[in-house]
């Protein structure tokens, strides 16, 4: 999966239970809230701060103070580490769906009791029954993207743009930026050969490396985060990242750039979702705060902030959000493709075998040695 990855540290030691409380000597709740970097209305600029609102929802609500130990990390893998660990307790965590997978597989998740997660009515029927969560036990959609393409106008034919050939057309070397990281990079190259990104036959694999190697040449840089400034400032001419960030770079493009996007025909989806991992202190409280997330006021300060498209419609159909996002932007984040589950079943990347992930890992580095 990708995203805008910012790898923020834990903001603040985690507490042990319940904390006496300050002036009344009451109890206080706590909630410990693992999230990605960047990933949830902060309340900068002016947004709702979503956590202190949910604190201050739940004291009106049930006459109890609720505290919410919130950090993040910067990837699927370093959440799973360290939650494998058992070095540390979170009531709820916002993986990324192949690792929704692994984690249920390996009983690190508990099943949710949705009575007291009544929103989730709200969230859409193309969001259930996906592979990751096929009897819909473990997880609440929270987001969901899509890759395409960015690219120049100023300096992209138009009749160039349309499909993953952009990414290997050579009238455009030493502009293209293709991913550092393994998965996402094959993701192209797969996608563009019409392979199947989850397959276990290797001849396959080498197939897209042999086509990540002609790409090669043409590679002004191997890059993550970076993108956003190359492109920004039309350093680079063309790159892959997700819907929601390709905002975030139009939003700071300089005068002489106009960034355009598009999604090629075979392309890769994902979804985050909320899940209460098994170690959690607290699993009512933790539902009690998902269920809040699902909230209209929640749900659209939160699509707003991350700029991802919501699988809950009471964002995604309020007329306030509609009009906020814009109709080009919402002709992005919610594009007419079809059956989004049978899209999302087909060409979504799952959790890859070890032996499979070893393989792409050795082809990766002969890549990028080349």
């Amino acid at each position: 999966m990708k995203k805008k990855l910012i790898a923020l540290c834990a903001v603040a030691a985690l507490a042990l239970a319940v904390l006496t409380g300050c002036g009344g000597g009451g109890e206080v709740r706590e909630l410990n809230v693992y999230n990605w970097g960047e990933y949830i209305s902060d309340g900068s600029d002016g947004t709702l701060d979503t956590i202190r609102a949910f604190e201050d929802w739940y004291k009106a609500e049930y006459g109890e103070t609720v505290r919410v130990n919130y950090s993040t990390y910067p990837s699927n893998e370093d959440m799973y580490n360290k939650l494998s660990s058992g070095a540390v307790s979170y009531d709820v965590v916002i993986p990324s769906d192949y690792m929704i997978a692994r984690m249920a597989q390996e009983n690190m998740l508990l099943p949710l009791n949705f009575d007291n997660i009544p929103n989730y009515q709200y969230i859409d029927e193309s969001f259930r029954g996906l592979y990751y969560d096929p009897e819909n036990m473990y997880s609440v959609p929270y987001t969901y993207g899509i890759v395409g393409v960015i690219y120049d106008a100023n300096k992209v034919d138009a009749a160039d743009a349309g499909d993953w050939d952009l990414m290997w057309n050579e009238k455009y070397a030493g502009g293209i930026l293709q991913y550092n990281n393994s998965r996402d990079a094959f993701g192209t190259a797969m996608y563009k050969l019409g392979i199947d990104v989850n397959t276990t036959d290797k001849a396959e694999w080498d197939r897209a490396a042999e086509e990540l190697l002609n790409q090669r040449p043409l590679v002004k840089s191997y890059v993550m985060d970076e993108i956003y400034n190359m492109m920004e400032s039309g350093e680079a001419t063309i790159g892959s990242y997700y819907a929601g960030d390709y905002f975030t770079m139009q939003e700071a493009q300089a005068e002489n750039i106009d960034l355009q996007f598009y999604y090629p025909e075979r392309t890769n989806f994902f979804v985050d979702a909320m899940c209460i991992p098994s170690t959690a202190h607290d699993k009512e409280l933790a539902e009690i705060f998902i269920n809040y997330m699902l909230s209209e006021e929640a749900g659209i300060a939160n699509a707003e902030y991350i700029n991802y498209a919501s699988p809950n419609s009471l964002v995604y159909e309020n007329p306030a959000y509609i009009e906020d996002m814009g109709e080009d932007a919402m002709a992005i984040l919610y594009p007419n493709l079809g059956d989004f589950s049978a899209l999302y079943n087909q060409y979504a990347y799952r959790d890859m075998a070890p032996e499979m992930l070893d393989y792409l890992n050795t082809l990766w580095e002969t890549i990028k040695i080349s």
